[in-house]
């Protein structure tokens, strides 16, 4: 009876395993059986090297689409392995061969490159390995003769694989290593490690000891004296001594989190004077590169043919794999080389911003002041348009020539202290991404809340501003052209051309949404140029620059040089939004792309004119507000889209998860909703913490809800 209920119990276990069927069981026999009788250890490296492919391609097939539940092909593969292990031990003579044959392989396989290259940056420089990699993705590789990293890659073609690794346990890992190795080939192996220890040493101290590292740790040491110079000495010592000698190993192992510290502090540096691409590229490669080294020391550290051994194998193949995935895509090495560079444009641009939001009423009134200054130099911007299109200039000088009159415009409103409809939304939206970091409470959000709130605030007050000054001061300058010569101030075809241009039935929304795209580009050449700024020191260069000082006085140069340091964004930004939007409509046409730009303050002023030519009579044509709807369209789409792209890019540079977004939006909509005056004007009492507190209370109870069901 005992029998019996054991034998149930294991049919039990099969089927709850999803355990082979007689049939599977003949299939797999079959399939196993060709495999292994095509193993010979005569043959050459290239079909031998094919052969292991197979091998491994045969274990780990799976297909594409799938009933199975998650993790079900893992098993499967793990049952797959047993099952060829199993059959090899039923065919001893076929075993044989198979044996010698693995073994050949993997004694003539060069294996350094597989232990200090594999998964690495091997390239100097960040464009360098940026165009190996395309090259890579494009053209086929040529064959690797002896190359066990090439092999080892090739028979591991999937990131899935590693976890197929990480699950056999340690029975199957060793008769897998009786099967293709012996103490002659982990012997050879722990040399090759040793020579790719070296080799990542030599690579981590020659960057280590670089000047471009060097000026940045603080305080500056000997060379002798540096961490890098002093890994190289304590791993040869190491390496000298033995795997077992424990003082040896703990100094290699401390010196490798040194080391690790020292990119800490260069990062550190970075925030704080400013981001090179090349320079984030070199600590991203030498971080990987001391990671490697742990893990090589660990597994030279454990003894052979131990639990702890094989864990420690295991764990390296499966980190070669993934480091191997992750180093082959071309988005990741652009996103680790420039998640940094964008995080700290955001960060300086949220500096910028919290200039261009108004708190309090006091601060409203001043926007608005500042913005209906510039509403008043815009319409000298409107009459220099009208001037240069009327003028009979060649496309591209006439696009060159409305730069110049875009950047003279933007320069005087900036040095006169006015403001821009929609330049503002591509510098606020960080500084509202910086608040983002504290929202598990509700204290949190609603502070996000009065955040977002005062951000549109400032905005409408910016474009009510431009719209309140360019109006009348347009109106009073076609009168006067009108007293003056006689004549409008635009022909009237051209008038009914340009109310037709700003027809919200035409292109208009595409235009004003590519125009809003233009303004966020435009913010970000203003943030590198920041960043660029920073990075040069070229505060203290002008400051301590010798004719200058000369000319100007130790003083003076000193003023000057932080003066510029403090405008240099908005001076960038004013003249690259000048010629974007100048040059951009001049470039699209000459490639036959029919774009033109779309700016909510030109717009309006425009439309003025074209009204002031045409008389009164225009208020009751259909033309004249389908232009209307178009400005408010343009309005809207400038500062949505300006918005919403750098909110985007500085919500994924803070790494702000999704369902934090989720939870914002939902609760900006609830708010918006009960008060919709509130993101327009100011009012005249802020809500207290308890009046808010309802409104906001739900969404985090929910997201908290939602994210225990998740």
């Amino acid at each position: 009876m005992k029998i019996f209920l054991l034998r149930i119990w294991a049919v039990w276990r099969r089927f709850r395993r999803g355990a082979l069927k007689p049939g599977r069981h003949l299939e797999y026999a079959s399939q196993v059986d060709a495999l292994m009788r095509r193993a010979n250890p005569f043959a050459p490296w290239n079909e031998r090297a094919n052969w292991m492919i197979d091998v491994t391609e045969w274990v780990r097939r799976e297909p594409k689409v799938s009933l199975l539940e998650e993790g079900a092909w893992r098993r499967v593969k793990y049952r797959r392995t047993r099952f060829l292990l199993d059959w090899l031990d039923a065919h001893k003579e076929v075993r044989r061969v198979v044996q010698a044959t693995l073994q050949k392989t993997l004694r003539e396989a060069v294996g350094p490159e597989l232990f200090s290259a594999t998964g690495l940056s091997r390239e100097p420089a960040f464009f360098s390995e940026l165009s190996e990699r395309i090259i890579k993705m494009v053209l086929p590789r040529p064959p690797a003769h002896l190359d066990l990293s090439a092999l080892f890659t090739a028979m591991f073609p999937e990131p899935a694989d590693a976890d197929w690794l990480l699950a056999l346990d340690h029975k199957t890992l060793s008769r897998l290593w009786r099967l293709g190795a012996d103490e002659a080939i982990a012997h050879g192996y722990r040399q090759q490690i040793d020579e790719a220890l070296l080799y990542l040493a030599t690579m981590i101290l020659s960057v280590g000891i670089s000047p471009a590292f060097q000026q940045r740790l603080q305080p500056r040491l000997a060379l002798q004296a540096t961490p890098f110079m002093s890994l190289r000495r304590e791993l040869e010592k190491y390496l000298m001594a033995g795997a077992q000698d424990e003082s040896a190993l703990r100094s290699v192992r401390m010196l490798i989190a040194v080391c690790q510290a020292q990119t800490d502090r260069i990062y550190a540096h970075l925030d704080e004077y400013g981001v090179s691409v090349g320079l984030v590229y070199h600590i991203e490669r030498m971080r990987s590169q001391l990671t490697r080294m742990a893990r090589l020391i660990d597994l030279r550290a454990a003894r052979s043919h131990t639990a702890q051994g094989m864990a420690q194998v295991q764990a390296l193949l499966a980190d070669l794999i993934n480091a191997h995935h992750h180093r082959s895509t071309v988005s990741g090495l652009v996103g680790r080389s420039f998640s940094l560079l964008a995080r700290k444009m955001v960060e300086r641009n949220a500096d910028h911003g919290e200039q261009y939001i108004a708190r309090d009423r006091a601060e409203y009134r001043a926007l608005l002041k500042a913005a209906c200054g510039g509403g008043v130099i815009t319409t000298l911007t409107v009459l220099g348009k009208l001037a240069l299109s009327g003028a009979g200039l060649a496309r591209f000088f006439e696009g060159l020539f409305a730069s110049l009159n875009y950047a003279a415009s933007f320069l005087t409103i900036s040095a006169l202290g006015g403001a821009l409809a929609t330049k503002q939304p591509a510098v606020t939206a960080p500084a509202l991404a910086a608040k983002m970091g504290a929202l598990d409470t509700v204290d949190g959000l609603r502070a996000l809340l009065s955040e977002i709130a005062l951000l549109l605030r400032s905005q409408a007050a910016a474009v009510f501003g431009n719209l309140i000054a360019v109006i009348p001061t347009m109106l009073v300058v076609s009168l006067a052209v009108l007293m003056l010569s006689g004549a409008p101030l635009m022909h009237l075809d051209k008038a009914h051309a340009g109310l037709r241009d700003l027809s919200m039935l035409g292109a208009t929304p595409l235009f004003a949404a590519f125009t809003g795209i233009l303004l966020w580009v435009a913010s970000l050449i203003a943030g590198f140029a920041d960043n660029w700024f920073a990075l040069r020191r070229l505060r203290e260069a002008l400051s301590h620059h010798r004719r200058l000082v000369h000319a100007l006085g130790a003083m003076r140069a000193e003023r000057w040089a932080r003066w510029l340091e403090r405008h240099v964004a908005d001076i960038v930004g004013n003249v690259s939004l000048a010629l974007l939007l100048g040059m951009t409509p001049v470039i699209a046409q000459f490639f036959g792309v029919p774009l033109d730009v779309r700016h909510v303050t030109l717009a309006t002023g425009t439309l003025t004119a074209a009204a002031s030519s045409l008389g009164w009579s225009v208020l009751g044509t259909p033309e004249f507000w389908l232009a209307m709807g178009g400005i408010v369209m343009i309005g809207l789409l400038n500062v949505g889209v300006a918005f919403g792209c750098a909110l985007t890019l500085a919500l994924r540079a803070r790494e702000v998860p999704a369902r934090i977004r989720r939870l914002v939006f939902r609760a900006v909509l609830r708010r918006f909703t009960a008060s919709p005056h509130s993101f327009l004007f100011p009012e005249k009492h802020e809500p207290t913490e308890e009046a808010a507190l309802p409104e906001v209370s739900e969404p985090v109870e929910e997201e908290k809800q939602s994210g225990r069901r998740g």
